[in-house]
């Protein structure tokens, strides 16, 4: 596959991102008012977060050079941070005040199909960063396969509290992510300091 059929699969990767987290916004805030979840709201936030990862994406893949490329990876870095940052908040907040969402039905469908696009849409962005030679979709891929990681533990979450009333699962598997998120932080600010001349 030429470097053009490359560049145009990730830009076709990134758009999928970009229009599957827009529609995402829309139905998760359906979902998270008809069931009062905190999980699904802040799982809007996460689609808001991919979709600046996306965007940054986009505007690095219309560029060339070693200045745009660290300028993206750091913006990626950050959101792995903020998304982090909201989960754990998040997670403690609803531990705290033992808060039971009702059941979501909307909300099963949507983040399983969720999972099941991130990972897919994951896999094709880690697959033509690496034969692009191209960091940032490689590291934004990292962010889609994070999504898809939420996208489960929220899932998780809400199928454990229908069948069985388990209202803390989800907000207990956000910490796993909040691991995953964190630990990609610091490997793409660890490149990037081997990178700075």
């Amino acid at each position: 596959m030429t470097s053009a059929s490359l560049l145009r699969r990730g830009f076709q990767l990134e758009y999928a991102t970009l229009g599957w987290n827009v529609i995402g916004i829309a139905v998760l805030t359906i979902a998270a008012l008809h069931a009062r979840s905190v999980a699904l709201a802040g799982f809007e936030l996460d689609s808001l977060v991919e979709i600046g990862a996306s965007t940054v994406v986009l505007w690095e893949l219309s560029g060339t050079g070693q200045a745009r490329q660290r300028k993206a990876l750091r913006t990626i870095a950050i959101a792995f941070f903020v998304l982090a940052l909201y989960i754990t908040l998040q997670s403690m907040i609803v531990l705290a005040v033992r808060y039971h969402p009702a059941h979501s039905p909307l909300g099963i469908i949507w983040t399983a199909a969720t999972a099941a696009v991130m990972f897919a849409l994951a896999r094709g962005k880690a697959v033509t960063g690496k034969a692009l030679d191209n960091p940032v979709l490689r590291t934004e891929g990292h962010v889609t396969f994070i999504d898809g990681l939420l996208a489960t533990s929220v899932l998780v979450g809400l199928v454990l509290n229908a069948a069985f009333g388990f209202w803390w699962a989800d907000p207990l598997a956000g910490f796993v992510i909040v691991f995953y998120g964190l630990k990609e932080a610091r490997n793409i600010l660890g490149d990037l300091k081997t990178r700075d001349p």
